[in-house]
Parts: C-alpha cells; structure tokens; sequence
C-alpha cells in the first residue's frame, strides 16, 4: 500500500493517482522536454545616444565607466515612469469629462453658459439701440436743409450718405441673392432605378444591404470609432502638483507660466 493514509481520500473516491497522472502526461507529452525561453530584451530608448548621456553626467561624479546593464535598466525605468505618469494623467482627464447631468444624485445649481448667453443677447440689445439711435441722428442730419453749415454737421451728412450707399448694396445683394435661387429652383433629389442600387453606366451597383437598402440612399459602412482621451497641459499641471517629487519642481513653475 503506498501512502496509504494520504491517499485515502482519493481512494474512497474511486480515483487512482498513477492513472490520472499517466493521462495527463500523455495529453500534454508535446510540452515535456521544450525548452522555454524569455522574448529579447529590446530597450525603450537609443542605447548609444543614452550611453553617452550617462557618462557625461557620470564623468561629472568621478566614475569612468558604465555597464550596458545600467543603460538596459535606466531605459526600463524611463519606460515604466512614463507609463504610469501616462496612466494617471489619462485618469485625472477622464474625472474632467465626466458628467454629472444625468445622474441622479447630482442636480444643477447654477447655468454659466445660459448666464453667459442672456448677457450677449443684452450686449446685442444694447448694441443694437445705439446703432438705431446714431442712424437717427445721421438721418436727421441729412435731411437739414440749414444755409449755414458747420463742419460736423457735413461731416454726419456724408456720413449719413455712405450709410445709405451701403444699405442701399446690401439690399441689392439680397435681391440678387433671392433671384438666384429662384432661378434655380428647388433641390431634387436623384431618384434611383431600384431601391438599394446606385446605377452607374446602365448598371446596378449595390451600396447598402439589409434593412438600409430599403431606404434606396447610399450610405458608407459605418466603423465603430475609437474613443479618444485628449490631455491637455491643465491635466499634467494637476498631476505635478499631486505628486510630492514635482509639487515644488522648476518644471512645473515653468508650466505655470505658459
């Protein structure tokens, strides 16, 4: 009996150790004796260029030379800093976009953009009375017939003139404008020959299929677009200022200043 009181459990259930192992080395008889092997170690940045860099600044402490170990190394630890600098940043740009208009859990305070809207519509409003009342004195100064004029009196005369010359253009533009379009009459849509076919030199092309091609319009195969996360300098200004190695930095002062 062998290992009879660790097996005993496997024995009660009907389940022989040697079999099932002899199964599964016949299964998997491919794999017993490959070797395996790790893929190239392909640096992240320029090894010669990088080397030179090292030794500059190395020479400056004294030390003469410098493995090709430590250029691998260095060169993976650029790698893996910019990966996480590039992980958080995209974190901290998708926390930016979120919104909070459907959520339930959040409701709306204040309204700048409608804020923002009412006050150019003032502006316009107001710009608007100021031009009416200037044409008002312009015209009141055009049609004074007094002998004895001043000079800024002639001056809002012609003044009065060139506006009327210019209303007078834009009102002829219009009416060409106008005559154009009634001359060339309404868009008609191309009718097809045959729902789904767009016919060129007398023969039937497919463009579009299934329940599309009932609607007789061409439309191009629509691809799923790729989401694209778009960072901007604020976002890396917020992550440097986060992070304790760069909150006082020179780097991010200068971001500052852009």
């Amino acid at each position: 009996r062998d290992d009879d009181d660790i097996n005993d459990v496997a024995s009660m259930a009907g389940v022989n150790l040697n079999e099932e192992s002899a199964r599964i080395m016949a299964t998997n008889s491919d794999l017993v004796g490959t070797q395996i092997q790790s893929c190239k170690d392909e640096p992240f940045l320029a090894a010669i260029p990088l080397h030179k860099r090292i030794l500059e600044t190395a020479k400056k402490l004294g030390i003469t030379d410098v493995p090709a170990e430590v250029v691998t190394f260095i060169s993976h630890a650029t790698q893996n800093r910019l990966r996480t600098v590039l992980e958080k940043v995209t974190v901290i740009t998708q926390h930016r976009l979120e919104s909070y208009k459907d959520d339930e859990w959040y409701e709306q305070a204040t309204d700048v953009r409608s804020q923002l809207k009412f006050f150019e519509q003032l502006e316009r409003l107001e710009k608007q009375r100021k031009d009416e009342q200037e044409r008002e004195i312009l015209l009141k100064a055009a049609k004074s017939r007094s002998r004895q004029e001043d000079p800024e009196q002639a001056r809002l005369k012609q003044k009065a003139k060139e506006m009327q010359q210019q209303e007078l253009a834009q009102m002829r533009q219009r009416d060409a404008n106008l005559t154009a379009l009634a001359a060339i009459g309404p868009r008609k849509k191309r009718k097809l020959d045959a729902p789904g076919l767009l016919t060129i030199g007398g023969e039937g092309v497919g463009v579009c299929g299934g329940s599309q091609a009932g609607l007789g319009t061409a439309s191009p195969r629509q691809y799923p677009r790729q989401k694209i996360t778009r960072v901007n300098l604020r976002d890396f200004i917020f992550y440097m200022e986060q992070e304790r190695e760069m909150s006082r930095s020179l780097l991010l002062y200068r971001a500052l200043l852009k």
